[in-house]
């Protein structure tokens, strides 16, 4: 955005450390846990951790949180990598949380030594029960009075491999009569016998996330730990155990995280559309990923603009997906290339144009680009396709397209008129009859006659038949999440159409994977990851205007 906007409240603690002299770098970090693939959700916590330190120096760390085996893969840390380099950030450091396991277990040694932490042989529903309620203090559990010694023996041995799952876990010893459900002796490590992405079965035991974070923050000397609201009742234990391990003193931070409409955000529920075949892939055009937005033809500079005016805030809120769907047009009106497809064709034949006879016209490919976009030639000839919905036998009121005796443009060319048309037998139109003025090219034209309708065509000689996928909203609901039942429940059943068979021109035969276009009068598109040589295939990106808002009126 080009103007101007004021700080936000991140923005002013960070000023107010380095001005101050608290800090003299800068120093954030994303920390995904490899579990799934980064979503729209992500895309806004990146752009804040590594936007930070883009504007006021510094530099942020990539540390994938990678302590539960058994939902984590290497195919997600490769797809997280991408998708933060497609947003057009790079990191200064790729650091993992099993990097730490060494330095985290002798931190939980040292609480076992300080009688800050336990060894604990009770379930977990023994541990929920105990824990109490908001309103009633916990009580604590008969391994809290463990000597230091049995702890140390207990936990040494468990890491050893000695205990299968579930037999103990170690817990912080706080206060289980705490307000803060969380600081009611936590579970710092629990037993979990699966091999680890990248350590193999070197490790039988591993950290919960609450120990791992903060402690693997202060290692990286973070100065400003930004997280989302969730995790602000956490914040005390966070602090609690960098205090008592007399560690680095990262901080940390949070926002309101990204609540979008017509939306899920949860990783578990986007697995199980996959895993339940609702999509085809985590990449799906129609989910919230950075790598299903990427193949429907998002750009990265739409999404950076989106998360960009969504801002920063202290409080929940729900974003209309419409916002990002209007960055996304913003960004495509003014980089991509106007071409022509007929996605419901008929046939126009124009009687008076020579049999077998071509010509190349020119088309402009972008007028909104500073530079125009260049431009291409488009074959034309007597034979062309154009949409069943630009000619109306008994015209409207105010109808500018094709009809009997009417007369329109067409695009980068020549104006026809309507001379006739026929039916089949179940009187559906199968083609039109025009003649054309050969004085009305587009650009050259000296016939006088001004027509108020422009319509776009393909000539059907020169055409390629493409796939053409339209992708909608995949739920019904504003907020799927809030309502009753099981999500599912509400998903939309019209979010794809395909249209097996359109028209488009042969510019398009060498479609960049890369490039995205603008369908005139339809939208915009992108090639699709399916799309080959002899079968193409266009992903709809977005329509030239928001036709859902309109439709929900």
């Amino acid at each position: 955005m080009s103007e101007e906007r004021s700080l936000n409240f991140i923005e002013e603690i960070i000023e107010n450390d380095l001005n101050s002299g608290k800090y003299e770098t800068l120093i954030t970090r994303f920390p995904p846990e490899p579990n799934g693939y980064l979503h729209i959700g992500h895309a806004k916590a990146i752009c804040l951790n590594f936007g930070l330190t883009k504007k006021y120096g510094g530099y942020t760390n990539l540390r994938f949180d990678d302590t539960n085996p058994v939902t984590e893969k290497t195919e997600y840390v490769d797809s997280q990598q991408a998708d933060i380099k497609w947003l057009g950030f790079e990191w200064k450091n790729e650091l993992y949380t099993s990097d730490y396991f060494d330095s985290l277990y002798e931190y939980a040694v040292t609480l076992i030594k300080k009688g800050l932490a336990y060894v604990d042989d009770s379930t977990a529903e023994e541990i929920a029960e105990l824990k109490g309620t908001p309103t009633e203090a916990g009580k604590d559990s008969p391994s809290r009075s463990r000597s230091i010694e049995e702890n140390l023996d207990l936990f040494s041995r468990m890491k050893s491999g000695e205990f299968p799952d579930g037999t103990y876990t170690l817990r912080a010893k706080i206060d289980m009569a705490s307000p803060n459900m969380i600081m009611r002796d936590p579970v710092l490590y629990r037993i979990k016998h699966a091999e680890h992405h990248r350590t193999g079965n070197k490790w039988c035991i591993y950290p919960m996330y609450d120990f791992a974070h903060g402690q693997s923050d202060s290692i990286e000397f973070i100065t400003h730990s930004i997280c989302t609201l969730e995790y602000v009742a956490h914040r005390e234990l966070y602090d609690w155990l960098i205090e008592k391990l007399e560690i680095f003193p990262s901080k940390q931070y949070e926002f309101a995280r990204l609540n979008l409409s017509y939306t899920v955000m949860s990783k578990r529920k986007l697995l199980q559309l996959v895993n339940e075949g609702v999509v085809s892939g985590w990449d799906d055009p129609r989910m919230p990923t950075i790598s299903g937005l990427r193949r429907r033809g998002y750009t990265p500079e739409s999404i950076r603009e989106f998360c960009e005016r969504i801002g920063v805030a202290k409080r929940e809120n729900l974003i209309e997906l419409s916002l990002l769907e209007f960055c996304v047009r913003e960004h495509l009106n003014k980089t991509a290339n106007r071409v022509m497809a007929v996605l419901d064709p008929i046939k126009l034949i124009i009687t008076n144009y020579p049999e077998g006879q071509n010509e190349i016209l020119i088309g402009e490919n972008n007028p909104e680009a500073e530079d125009k976009g260049g431009t291409r030639e488009i074959p034309f000839s007597n034979e062309l396709w154009i949409e069943r919905e630009d000619f109306m036998e008994e015209p409207a009121k105010k109808w500018f397209r094709l009809a009997p005796g009417a007369m329109v443009r067409l695009k980068h060319a020549y104006i026809v008129k309507c001379e006739d048309f026929k039916k089949d037998a179940d009187g559906n139109v199968t083609e039109i009859y025009c003649t054309y003025i050969p004085e009305s090219k587009s650009g050259e034209d000296t016939s006088g006659i001004n027509v108020k309708g422009t319509i776009h065509w393909v000539s059907s000689k020169h055409a390629r038949s493409a796939e053409i996928r339209m992708y909608d909203r995949l739920f019904t609901s504003e907020c799927p999440d809030a309502e009753e039942g099981d999500f599912k429940d509400y998903l939309n059943s019209n979010s794809i159409e395909i249209i097996k068979q359109a028209y488009i021109e042969p510019y398009l035969a060498n479609a960049d994977k890369d490039a995205r276009y603008q369908f005139i009068r339809k939208g915009y598109y992108c090639l699709d990851k399916d799309s080959t040589p002899e079968h193409l295939v266009f992903n709809r990106t977005v329509s030239l205007k928001d036709a859902w808002a309109k439709a929900n009126k």
